[in-house]
């Protein structure tokens, strides 16, 4: 099993003018930590409008800047939004094309609709059509980062004419797919689409157990990719606060996730919020006596207590723990320590065994992933005749003159 960090870049009330900047900072230290302890990836997510549950709105440049202090690290989105509303696909490819060209071919692609009234509102998106304006993003974004040129496309969310979007990504076909999901069933959409399930439903591992193999059977018999390949990986999300200590890793940590919880239950369940004005720090403080106490089977506790916790997992056939050690008000310091504890007293044994695990999984599932991609339609290449040439500006305009006078003489 391998193991990344996420970056939420929460903020609780109150601010001061550099709070955004030490949170950036901040995070880029984590992930220069976490690629020279030995993780795996590093992961940002992208949400625009949340205030203090997640100021992270263009995590593209925030990865490329993580591209640059780092070596082997892989750089996930955790998730672009791919309804053309808050990105255009010609852009989203152009993005990805750009950061893997510059990571030397590190990028994970992980995609999501968005579901808070905040940023569908906010970009004019229908809820009641954001699953088929996903699709086409996807689809198409994929299409772009492998056709040459692209044909072009007409459809419900976005429409373009035939261009070659540059540059392509080092990856071949295009850096990993993801689909970030929040229940058992859209963890089997991503296995009828080819994607990796991102979990951000907070399972315990008796239940993975169960999704993990609705998942692989899917994979093995329905798979139809919407991109052009399959990535059959899970990756499940949790807490992070590791403590020889217990109750001190709790004191640290746990604080902080329940916060992480409540403010994303706030925005995507119960709450009600008024931009720039509402505290929700202050909410949570007065729902604090409500919640109960996060612990090691929220990725918080002693370096033995998370080896048990992190084994059902891996039993399970989770393939990657992707941790949140960074909420609410705990402190870059604590999120370090922990980062170097876990890496130093829990990864190795998990990381000797996913070597071999992992080429085991490859070659039972390469017959079936062979034939997913035999199941999927493809469209044609452009012929070269039919590649429309494009007049620019400056002679558009020179032509317009000439045709106008000869109409008026």
């Amino acid at each position: 099993m391998q193991f990344g960090t996420f970056s939420p870049f929460q903020i609780p009330r109150p601010w001061d003018e550099g709070s955004e900047t030490t949170a950036y900072q901040n995070a880029l230290a984590h992930v220069e930590l976490c690629d020279r302890l030995g993780f795996s990836h590093a992961w940002a997510m992208e949400h625009h409008f949340l205030e203090e549950y997640s100021h992270s709105s263009a995590p593209e440049i925030f990865l490329a800047a993580c591209s640059q202090i780092t070596r082997k690290i892989r750089l996930g989105h955790g998730v672009v939004l791919m309804p053309s509303g808050y990105n255009h696909p010609a852009r989203v490819a152009e993005r990805l094309g750009v950061l893997d060209v510059i990571s030397n071919g590190r990028v994970e692609w992980g995609t999501g609709e968005g579901s808070s009234a905040m940023e569908l509102d906010g970009f004019s998106i229908p809820l009641a059509s954001k699953r088929t304006h996903w699709e086409e993003g996807v689809t198409e974004c994929a299409r772009m980062m492998t056709m040459n040129p692209y044909p072009g496309f007409e459809g419900t969310s976005f429409s373009m004419p035939c261009r070659n979007i540059v540059p392509k990504p080092v990856q071949k076909p295009h850096p990993p797919l993801w689909l970030a999901c929040s229940n058992r069933e859209s963890i089997k959409r991503a296995a009828r689409l080819g994607m990796g399930a991102m979990t951000f439903a907070f399972v315990d591992p008796e239940d993975a157990k169960e999704w993990v193999d609705d998942y692989y059977r899917i994979i093995k018999e329905e798979c139809v990719p919407i991109g052009a390949t399959v990535n059959a990986n899970i990756m499940m999300v949790t807490g992070l606060s590791v403590h020889n200590d217990a109750a001190e890793a709790v004191r640290r940590g746990g604080d902080g996730f329940n916060f992480f919880n409540y403010a994303l239950h706030h925005y995507y369940a119960f709450g009600s919020y008024k931009p720039g004005r509402t505290d929700l720090w202050k909410e949570y403080e007065s729902a604090r006596g409500k919640i109960p106490p996060a612990g090691a089977e929220r990725g918080i506790g002693t370096p033995g207590e998370l080896r048990k916790y992190l084994r059902k997992f891996e039993s399970a056939g989770v393939d990657q723990i992707a941790f949140i050690p960074q909420c609410g008000r705990v402190t870059h310091e604590h999120v370090c320590e922990s980062l170097m504890l876990f890496a130093s007293a829990v990864m190795p044994e998990f990381r000797d065994r996913h070597e071999a695990r992992a080429s085991r999984k490859a070659e039972e599932l390469a017959p079936f992933i062979a034939a997913a991609l035999e199941r999927k339609q493809r469209i044609d290449p452009v012929k070269d005749e039919e590649i429309p040439e494009v007049a620019a500006l400056g002679r558009r305009i020179v032509d317009q003159g000439r045709a106008s006078k000869m109409a008026q003489s």
